[in-house]
């Protein structure tokens, strides 16, 4: 079906990569996604590495990878842009075990998180269900062990969670996790080095508050910029994009700069 310049296609989740494939393969120079992060990350996947330009309509529940690159949310003004927009920019990437994603992967308790809230979420809608999610995962946290290796050096830890972003992230509430507009760049890595559940509670409240840079600090938090690293783990739980996926460890993550051209705004 014909939308203006855009051929539309209806097309399943798990198959949106090799479709977006075989479209770039059919000679497409820009590819549109809409729905939400995960959605994206899947067509990005494909897109990533080609000259072909990826183009997003945000129609997700919280759409951090289009709120970050500036496009709008109204979808009328989203489906313009990827219909005419202009102005295309590169954009950061990585990939753990060779799966792409587009914001962060984690694993440990927000994995745990993510899983309750996904199961919740059908029952009781997403925010009442993401704050039993975080009432349930504190209460049953279960620090585990994991080799941590970046730039040549190797680091045992207990942790609850390590966090894997792409590019400097804010450590202060209100904005708390979102992207530092021109920051470092590369994978901006945290662990927490608390075992206790008591403990956890209270470094999550004084980040809540004060923002991680105050525990980063402390004893509590190793924060670092690297371009790769591999974190084992003894389980294959792995949360990415929002998502939780099954992946074998060790977890091989790397940055890839500039691997994605995106379609964004013109005043942005």
């Amino acid at each position: 079906m014909q939308c203006g310049s855009l051929e539309l296609r209806p097309t399943a989740p798990h198959e949106m990569t090799q479709a977006a494939r075989l479209a770039i393969e059919a000679g497409a120079t820009r590819v549109v996604a809409a729905g939400g992060d995960g959605t994206i990350s899947a067509v990005a996947a494909a897109v990533a590495g080609t000259a072909c330009e990826l183009a997003v309509i945000p129609a997700g529940t919280r759409n951090h990878f289009a709120r970050d690159h500036g496009i709008p949310g109204d979808l009328a003004q989203a489906c313009a842009l990827a219909a005419s927009g202009t102005r295309v920019v590169p954009v950061d990437v990585a990939t753990v075990n060779g799966r792409l994603f587009l914001n962060t992967s984690s694993v440990g308790v927000y994995a745990n998180y993510v899983r309750a809230r996904d199961r919740l979420e059908s029952l009781c809608g997403y925010w009442a269900a993401s704050l039993l999610a975080t009432m349930r995962t504190l209460l049953r946290v279960r620090p585990f062990q994991v080799l941590f290796e970046a730039d040549g050096r190797e680091q045992e830890y207990t942790t609850p969670l390590v966090f894997v972003a792409i590019g400097e992230r804010e450590l202060k509430a209100p904005v708390l996790g979102g992207r530092v507009r021109e920051g470092v760049p590369g994978l901006h890595v945290m662990v927490v080095r608390s075992r206790t559940r008591a403990r956890l509670i209270a470094l999550s409240l004084a980040a809540t508050t004060r923002g991680t840079d105050a525990i980063a600090r402390t004893a509590h938090l190793d924060s670092l910029y690297v371009h790769s690293c591999r974190v084992v783990q003894r389980h294959d739980t792995v949360a990415v994009d929002g998502e939780i996926l099954k992946l074998p460890s060790p977890l091989e993550y790397t940055w890839r700069g500039g691997a994605l051209r995106l379609v964004v705004p013109e005043s942005r």
